[in-house]
């Protein structure tokens, strides 16, 4: 196990506060064992920690049973009471039970869940502005060389970066189970019960033609087209729920177009990332078939992980993958597999070229026989960035 300071470094200064800490994240995506570390960081004898998906804890999904359960367990005590709750999407009326909690004890909160509205509707209207949010990916390429330093960089465009791969050591076959595992409960818990989908069929092609599509510009009415090609009539708008469905679930990532020299976002051109790309190999396969746009996924969701505001950039004609900000900068990338011929290298850094602005821009590559840069501009191979080496910021 390894310890996730990157996340941890941004929780810290919250620790002991009056606010309300929310880990929210794709399932099995490792928060429950951050959770774990944030209290064996804390340390302290008065702490309540609760996994809602235990059946033993069954008894304590509901909003009355669990708060009268916790003041039970703090009783008459002054001293701070550290409590942890895991999946707390699983109890009904949770929101009731934490805000009632923070107010009547001297209590430092802490809770996980697999849905991203978890920080909307009620909640909002609950603890009014006393929560804070930290969103939980998957193990990064850097995170999983941690732990195993045989893990190839092939393995990860292939199994992705679920953090219990490294227990059953890559093997491919219980690698793909796994992974399909997950990929099932995610849909069947997370998108279509919560959902009350009732149209499982549709919902498993529309997740099929995004994840197929990862990283290519698509909309609604492309996928209502396509489905009309198999004598199929679906309306826009429901494609548009399903996929936001499947967004709230942290299954897929949306992000929008932004004109880059214009400074202003784009209605249309919307790309479409899967959290985890070795849920894509469980769903549809071919990853190391399709690296490309599998590298540029692992891209879009590193650049996440370290705390970009990310969309896609549009120059005229031209598309640049990713625009980052933070903290008031801006970092440009371009990815490709193969940065060989000359048409290649023109397309890559033409894009960045024509941003007008002295941010950092780099063309990120898997294999190429071009060394060096283009007027400034660096290219540098994809693992290296990953791994933050031979990097340089200007």
């Amino acid at each position: 196990m390894i310890i996730r300071e990157s996340y941890l470094s941004k929780i810290r200064p919250f620790i002991g506060k009056d606010i309300i800490k929310v880990l929210t994240g794709i399932r099995r995506s490792g928060k429950s064992v951050l959770l774990e570390q944030v209290r064996d960081e804390i340390d302290s004898p008065h702490t309540v920690f609760l996994n809602f998906e235990d059946l033993g804890n069954q008894h304590l999904c509901d909003y009355n049973a669990l708060h009268d359960y916790v003041c039970e367990k703090i009783g008459g005590s002054k001293e701070t009471f550290y409590l942890f709750f895991d999946e707390i999407q699983e109890v009904q009326g949770w929101e009731k039970a934490v805000n009632s909690l923070r107010v009547k004890f001297n209590a430092d909160i802490y809770i996980t869940g697999s849905n991203s509205r978890l920080l909307s509707g009620e909640l909002a209207t609950y603890i009014a502005g006393r929560y804070v949010s930290f969103v939980v990916y998957p193990f990064s390429f850097t995170e999983f060389m941690m732990v195993s330093p045989d893990y190839t960089f092939d393995d990860y465009i292939k199994y992705g970066g679920m953090p219990f791969l490294s227990s059953i050591s890559f093997a491919p076959e219980s690698s793909k189970n796994y992974l399909q595992d997950i990929f099932n409960s995610v849909v069947l818990k997370d998108i279509v019960k919560r959902n009350r989908i009732r149209d499982v069929d549709l919902l498993e092609r529309i997740l099929s033609y995004a994840l197929a599509n990862v990283g290519k510009s698509f909309s609604a009415t492309s996928i209502s087209k396509f489905f009309k090609t198999e004598k199929r009539t679906v309306a826009p708008e429901t494609i548009l729920n399903y996929l936001k469905a499947c967004e709230e679930a942290y299954l897929l990532l949306r992000l929008k177009s932004q004109d880059v020299n214009g400074k202003k976002l784009l209605k249309v051109n919307e790309k479409y990332y899967v959290v985890d790309h070795g849920l894509r190999e469980a769903a549809v396969g071919a990853n190391l078939n399709n690296a490309e746009i599998i590298l540029e996924n692992i891209v879009g969701l590193e650049l996440l992980r370290r705390g970009y505001k990310v969309c896609v950039g549009r120059v005229g004609d031209k598309e640049i993958d990713f625009v980052g900000e933070k903290d008031g900068d801006k970092l440009y990338l371009q990815v490709c597999y193969l940065l060989n011929d000359e048409s290649t290298i023109n397309r890559e850094f033409g894009s960045l070229l024509d941003v007008k602005d002295n941010y950092p821009k780099f063309v990120l590559y898997k294999e190429s026989s071009f060394k060096g840069n283009r007027e400034g501009i660096p290219a540098v191979k994809v693992e290296d960035w990953l791994m933050g080496t031979n990097v340089v910021y200007r």
